[in-house]
């Protein structure tokens, strides 16, 4: 088993640096106040006990990471992106780490609770709590979004919830997948394209399918997805050697190219940097679909832009992924390997 050959530690360059090239970092006025009525929400779904819920809480400040993501958003909409955040981590932990992790089939449960949310939206909150809270959450957006916002986000939720009961069968099963296999399907696990759909609530933007069905846009929703996924397993490798978990894409380097840790870091740190490039050369090939939807566009992408940039500083700033590691100066940054089972 690879866990068994890993070196004390390991080197991790700065990756906010790397994708700072093309992503502006900004922080939303609103974060404070936000944080009081999503956590009161929080508290009424009752999910986990006081223990856990401050656990859950401290280590993920996901008040900051929705402060740095969403730096436009009013206080209704940044709310909403934040009780988004508390849903989509807590369901992930669910099949990451949690009861369900190598149980594929209550996995699936799981969603099929979460599809009569969507399908039935007449129906009463289910008492399951995972699904009350996709229920709220769908209520909230339902209210100020357009319907192609809306539509993209039921599809993008319909690929990252199957998404997850993938990755819990491959977990059942050790197993590790390829390294393009497991790039197409990091990209629905990170839940990148609800993202894209919460970035357009947030600004109340309305823009056509068109935009969206066009293939340098395409090209480019998927740059922007690795530029936030390639720096979350670099960054959340730590934590997931020690829960036992080969469901990130320095495991699959490691296994396909048959490398140890610290070149698989390194392979994968130049990828995410040739992403970069990537992504600033699609964007400097843009279409013009029309002088106001060009200007709604370009909202989009600075917005999604600073959304890339605030998760990838986000990574380093939440003790989930750093727990005891001075990043006050991430350049560089030795590592110490947690040891198995400390989360």
């Amino acid at each position: 088993m690879i866990s068994s050959t890993l070196p004390s530690q390991f080197c991790l360059q700065d990756l906010a640096a790397i994708t700072g090239r093309v992503c502006e970092l900004r922080v939303n006025t609103h974060q404070a106040a936000a944080d009081r009525e999503a956590r009161a929400w929080f508290d009424s779904v009752g999910l986990y006990d006081d223990r856990k819920k401050s656990k859950f809480l401290n280590y993920g400040k996901f008040d900051l990471f929705a402060a740095l993501s969403f730096p436009d958003a009013d206080l209704k909409h940044l709310v909403t992106c934040l009780m988004f955040f508390f849903w989509a981590f807590s369901t992930d932990d669910l099949s990451d780490e949690g009861d369900l992790q190598s149980r594929p089939d209550d996995v699936q449960a799981g969603h099929a609770i979460s599809v009569r949310v969507v399908h039935e939206p007449g129906a009463p909150r289910p008492e399951y709590p995972y699904a009350a809270m996709f229920y709220d959450l769908l209520e909230r957006f339902r209210e100020t979004s357009t319907p192609g916002a809306y539509k993209r986000f039921i599809h993008a939720w319909e690929e990252w919830s199957g998404s997850q009961v993938t990755q819990s069968r491959n977990r059942s099963q050790d197993r590790i997948p390829s390294v393009d296999e497991f790039i197409l399907m990091r990209r629905a696990t990170i839940g990148g394209a609800m993202v894209e759909a919460i970035i357009e609530y947030s600004l109340d933007l309305d823009l056509p399918d068109e935009v969206f069905e066009n293939p340098t846009i395409r090209a480019m929703s998927d740059a922007t997805n690795d530029l936030m996924t390639w720096p979350n397993d670099l960054c959340s490798f730590n934590k997931e050697q020690s829960d036992g978990d080969y469901q990130n894409l320095v495991f699959c380097v490691m296994n396909e190219r048959k490398v140890g840790l610290q070149e698989s870091i390194d392979i994968v740190t130049e990828m995410l940097a040739q992403r970069v490039n990537d992504y600033v050369e699609l964007k400097n090939k843009l279409p013009s679909f029309g002088a106001d939807v060009d200007k709604e566009l370009a909202r989009y992408l600075h917005a999604l832009e600073n959304f890339v940039q605030g998760t990838v500083l986000w990574y380093y700033l939440s003790p989930r992924y750093f727990r005891g590691v001075d990043v006050t100066n991430r350049d560089n940054l030795v590592v110490p390997l947690f040891k198995p089972g400390v989360f």
